[in-house]
């Protein structure tokens, strides 16, 4: 197999909670992860020089090694000792450092090409033990679907699909570090946390009501304050008939979900109309037991 297409889905997060800050500086989480049908084009050529190389639409992408995307090719190559090379052809529509898991995503499409093109014989599960190496969304965007993700986020259990529906995406222009909200989250002084134990047991009882209703994401204790915006996405879509509206991961993306899709629209045009907005999308979740085909 000599070429081939992929899609790196974007996801976000219907419930995210933060236990406690790790002697290692990393955090312990719970979250449900959702996979939505926003995502970036992925095209892998077989070369017959060795070695990993990268071509994307967005001139400021690392187009060498630092890219996720390269170093997933890579893995894979070294360890299998692959003799042929990787041209990695990468059309980006997941905006770039949006809490949308858009590297992620990225490297876990090739993980999953790489090893589908060249025949390697790995497992979802094989795949998604190398994808941590990489980063600790990769897992993830190897399964996709509904899942609730723990630890710093490798840790992972598949639920049944999440109840569909129609999800607003609004990116601000503001630029937020992942660093500066873990750096600036007071994990042992959180006077909330979202139940995401009775958010897993509403989308096993397809409760797309209560499932909304339980949203919530920490993290907004640290962006909102230093980023009004965030809530002023939030209330539009709220105002406009979301169900519930969150930020997801650590941002800035804020995102609704929208029983119909008049109301959804309705948001989507309120939203343009601020002209703060740097990147909009009406979206639906993604299913794993109703797969888009790679196109």
């Amino acid at each position: 197999m000599r070429e081939l297409k992929l899609k790196a889905m974007a996801k976000i997060n219907l419930g995210l909670d933060v236990l406690r800050r790790r002697e290692d500086g990393y955090h312990d989480l719970r979250m449900i992860m959702q996979t939505v049908r926003l995502y970036d084009r992925v095209r892998l050529v077989q070369t017959e020089r060795p070695g990993v190389s990268i071509h994307t639409n967005l001139s400021y992408l690392p187009a060498n090694a630092d890219n996720l995307a390269c170093r997933a090719a890579q893995l894979l190559i070294d360890e299998f000792q692959i003799g042929q090379g990787v041209r990695i052809d990468l059309q980006k529509h997941i905006p770039v450092a949006a809490g949308l898991a858009g590297g992620s995503a990225d490297a876990a499409a090739v993980l999953v090409g790489v090893n589908r093109m060249f025949g390697l014989g790995l497992s979802q599960e094989e795949l998604m033990r190398r994808g941590v190496k990489l980063g600790a969304d990769v897992p993830y965007c190897v399964m996709r679907g509904t899942a609730l993700a723990e630890g710093i986020g490798e840790r992972l259990t598949q639920l049944p699909d999440a109840p569909d529906t129609y999800v607003v995406l609004a990116k601000p222009s503001v630029r937020v570090s992942t660093a500066f909200v873990y750096g600036n989250l007071k994990a042992d002084q959180l006077a909330f946390h979202p139940d995401i134990d009775a958010q897993a047991q509403a989308i096993r009882d397809g409760d797309l009501h209560e499932m909304a209703r339980l949203m919530g994401n920490v993290l907004e204790t640290v962006t909102v304050p230093a980023f009004p915006v965030i809530e002023e996405y939030k209330a539009c879509m709220l105002r406009r008939g979301a169900l519930n509206a969150m930020m997801s991961g650590s941002g800035p993306t804020v995102f609704g979900l929208f029983e119909d899709r008049d109301s959804a629209q309705a948001a989507y045009g309120e939203l343009a109309r601020l002209g703060t907005v740097k990147n909009l999308f009406l979206t639906r979740l993604f299913h794993n037991r109703r797969r888009v085909p790679d196109e």
